[in-house]
């Protein structure tokens, strides 16, 4: 970290603009204001949280992994200047800074378009090149998901237990709200395996049992169960959540009109027969919409009407983590929920918003931070927490987070605590006082 480095946090009325390293020396001060005001804005009528890339690399950070790069690739085609120009002029026009693979990968897939429309024969070669770079990013995205699952050591054993602390912090809702919205734009599979550790269950619209396939019926299926010797009044089943992965998923294939989810292991080998010889093909993970024409909207354009549903709503609060505000589309539908008063935006990113750091990448996602709170202009329905040590994955959970379980025994004893004067107000979250007067 260095002496320029500079922090910013916005977490209801208080404010710490422009923060060194030593005025956040002191954690505990700062967690008094923060957590508590966390903890309501979890217990919201409706809460959705946005992960990106960043919460997969911090993970593989903290277990000593090899996080994902989504960087520009060097394309073996003769098209290979043309593609480079134009996704960089693509990424520049839509404020993204400098283009990365799905930039790339865009722009060759209308390519080819193009030239299958002209009968050229350059289309064949420059499938094959698709292919080629569609199997380096699966494989790459794999190699993430296996340092994951194989690490060892107490390094590991730390960084598992900070994912799933982080998700049962948003998972620990009482029953008798809505299940928390769990969006990412990520293709992995970190998130289902987060779940699996901490016993969650995710719902999502895939139905089945031996090749789950995507429904578009819009039902909220839900668990619940019947206390003992209580008849006719069931009641939801703790630990759930739904899931909804934007831009598609590593094991998500179209074949013979059905979208279904294949068989393919967390952190499985690049030889795996589930990987597809030709992922252009079958492999639904976003810029790429497969060969048939309806998945240019399907199975997106139903993804992104139930994001749409979920936030933009009265009584709505919407966290992201690790996500650089780099889709245009996605951005767009915040923007429509802070047009509802009663909606409230956390937004927790690793960016150091420090003017004098020059690197492309700082430079870009500070622009798009800043571009964003310029267009939405409502500061009351915004919280920040930007800067390494809010968007530090271990301090964030230990510090900052409400806790993360629902746990009525230990409530109670705060509570006595508190009224025996052991225990000041403050660290007694809303959370724990909703659920004792419940």
């Amino acid at each position: 970290m260095t002496e320029l480095e500079r922090h910013v946090c916005r977490a209801g009325p208080h404010e710490l603009w422009g923060a060194s390293d030593e005025q956040l020396a002191e954690k505990g001060k700062l967690r008094k204001h923060i957590e508590p005001w966390l903890s309501s804005v979890f217990q919201s009528e409706h809460l959705s949280v946005i992960l990106g890339s960043g919460f997969t690399n911090a993970v593989a950070l903290a277990v000593d992994g090899k996080p994902a790069t989504m960087q520009t690739q060097t394309w073996g085609s003769q098209y290979a200047d043309v593609i480079a120009a134009y996704a960089s002029t693509s990424a520049q026009k839509q404020s993204r800074g400098a283009a990365n693979i799905e930039d790339q990968l865009r722009t060759a897939i209308q390519l080819k378009d193009g030239l299958e429309i002209l009968g050229d024969e350059g289309a064949d070669e420059l499938k094959a090149a698709i292919d080629d770079q569609l199997r380096s990013f699966v494989t790459m995205i794999l190699e993430t998901e296996s340092t994951i699952a194989v690490a060892e050591g107490d390094s590991a054993e730390a960084g598992r237990a900070l994912l799933l602390s982080f998700l049962l912090s948003f998972a620990s809702r009482t029953a008798s709200r809505e299940r928390v919205n769990l969006f990412t734009t990520n293709y992995d599979r970190l998130i289902e395996y987060g779940c699996d550790l901490a016993g969650l269950r995710p719902l999502d619209r895939f139905i089945g049992a031996l090749e789950p396939a995507f429904r578009a019926s819009r039902l909220d299926v839900d668990m619940h169960y019947n206390p003992p010797g209580i008849r006719g009044e069931p009641r939801y089943l703790e630990g759930v959540v739904k899931l909804c992965k934007l831009h598609g998923s590593l094991d998500w294939r179209w074949n013979q009109g059905v979208l279904s989810r294949c068989p393919l292991p967390f952190g499985a080998d690049a030889t795996h027969p589930a990987i597809p010889p030709s992922p252009s093909e079958s492999v639904i993970i976003y810029p790429n919409p497969a060969k048939d024409v309806e998945t240019l909207e399907y199975p997106y354009a139903e993804l992104f009407r139930d994001f749409a549903s979920c936030i933009c709503r009265p009584n709505s609060a919407l966290v992201t983590y690790g996500y650089g505000f780099g889709d245009d589309h996605v951005n767009r539908t915040l923007l429509d929920m802070l047009t509802i008063p009663s909606t409230h935006l956390v937004i927790i990113a690793w960016d150091s918003t420090n003017p004098e750091d020059s690197t492309d990448e700082a430079n870009a996602s500070r622009h798009r931070i800043n571009s964003f709170l310029n267009k939405a202009s409502r500061p009351a329905q915004i919280s920040l927490l930007l800067g390494s040590h809010f968007g530090d994955l271990q301090t964030l959970v230990s510090n900052y987070l409400p806790k993360p379980a629902i746990d009525p025994i230990s409530i109670r004893e705060a509570h006595l605590r508190q009224a025996r004067g052991e225990v000041p107000p403050e660290n007694i979250s809303q959370e724990g006082a909703d659920d004792a007067t419940n």
